[in-house]
């Protein structure tokens, strides 16, 4: 399940949902993350740019790789301001033994990180700064890599 929001995940309510949706189907780790916007640099948050046809594709096959092991993945992720101490993105593995959910979160983050076409911008001053010194260009997007 992907889902994104307008703003700040709420972030009770969607782990809330997830447990109850997965409640009965004998998991035996449900491992969260959940991405938090720091107070750095000045900033009053964080906005969000996403091209969802990619957001999907890359989400989808790791709904498959997930699967192959037994396991479910969810996530969610902000379109638009977050501000400091909202959550912009969690993400949760759902499996039958801990060390499966364990590792598989990490690498889904990381994976998220340096793959997943969203498009960071601070804010600051009421303006919206694009952060590329904390981009990462897309492998093979070319023009979609990183804007200018």
């Amino acid at each position: 399940m992907l889902e994104l929001f307008d703003g700040a995940v709420p972030v009770e309510k969607t782990l809330a949902k997830w447990y109850k949706e997965e409640d009965k189907s004998n998991y035996g780790a449900f491992i969260p993350f959940i991405g938090t916007i720091r107070d750095e640099d000045g900033i009053s948050g964080l906005s969000f740019d996403i091209y969802e046809p990619i957001l999907n594709s890359w989400y989808d096959a790791w709904v498959l790789k997930a699967k192959n092991q037994g396991a479910i993945i969810k996530m969610a992720h902000s379109k638009g301001d977050v501000l400091l101490h909202e959550s912009s993105y969690i993400a949760a593995v759902f499996s039958p033994k801990r060390r499966v959910a364990l590792e598989m979160i990490e690498t889904f983050v990381e994976d998220f990180k340096a793959s997943a076409p969203i498009w960071k911008y601070d804010l600051k001053d009421g303006k919206r700064i694009y952060a590329k010194d904390r981009s990462t260009a897309i492998k093979g997007a070319g023009l979609l890599g990183v804007k200018k």
